[in-house]
Formats: structure tokens, sequence, C-alpha cells
């Protein structure tokens, strides 16, 4: 599949992608990441290795949306849960009327 990354084509194909990929250590995920194989990497580790650019040269976007049509699962980083809201630890606390710190 050709497809346009840093303004740069390339020619992408899954094998491919799975091959560039091999032996390479995922690096922890903080924000979208891809699944290749049973690993999870970061969005940018992947475009780095499969363009040979500097991660700063390309947009997530545009390796999530090459990654996707190659039909790999591409997962977004889930959202913490909003503070302010108490759990049931707190909620506990608050009907016993003594204070918990979490």
């Amino acid at each position: 599949m050709r497809c346009i990354i840093a303004r740069f084509p390339f020619e992408l194909t899954k094998g491919g992608v799975l091959e560039s990929m091999k032996g390479i250590k995922p690096e922890p995920v903080t924000g979208e990441s891809v699944i290749i194989g049973r690993r999870h990497y970061p969005v940018k580790q992947v475009g780095q290795v499969i363009t040979r650019q500097d991660r700063r040269d390309f947009s997530t976007a545009e390796v999530l949306r090459a990654m996707t049509q190659l039909g790999f699962t591409c997962r977004a980083l889930p959202k913490a849960a909003p503070l302010g809201i108490p759990g049931p630890l707190q909620h506990a606390s608050a009907v016993l009327g003594t204070s918990v710190m979490v």
C-alpha cells in the first residue's frame, strides 16, 4: 500500500511492518499505540522504525492512518477518571465520618 508520511511516499505491507518490528522492544506506551503481533508499540516508535525518520518529522495521525489501512489494531490511551467524583472507598469513608487519604 502506498502512503504518505512526513511528505514522503512509502510502499508499506503488513508483512513488511511485521518484519521491521521483529526484535524491537516496545517502549512504554504513553499515548496512542499500535498492536503488532501481541505487543503494544507507541505510534511514534513504529513510525520511526518503518520510515527511518526522526519522530519530530511526522505526526501520530499519519502513522495511525497507515497502520489502520494495513489492518493493524490501533488504540488510544484510556482517559483517567475525572477528579472530584468520589469512589466507593471515599463514599464509605464519608458515610462513616472518617477521612481516607488515597
